[in-house]
């Protein structure tokens, strides 16, 4: 059985692990709403192109 007591250092460590993993997720839904606005500057963009 896994231990995850770890007794006096436990109130430190699992808020630590708690906002890197907050961190973590708002990085990522961040990045993806990124990338949406890129695609969508990109189709904007390539309609707007003259055809050569």
């Amino acid at each position: 059985m896994i231990n995850l007591d770890m007794s006096p250092y436990g109130a430190f460590v699992w808020p630590a692990w708690a906002i890197c993993a907050a961190v973590l997720a708002g990085l990522a839904v961040r990045a993806g709403l990124a990338a949406r606005r890129w695609s969508a500057e990109l189709k904007r963009l390539e309609a707007d192109r003259p055809e050569a």
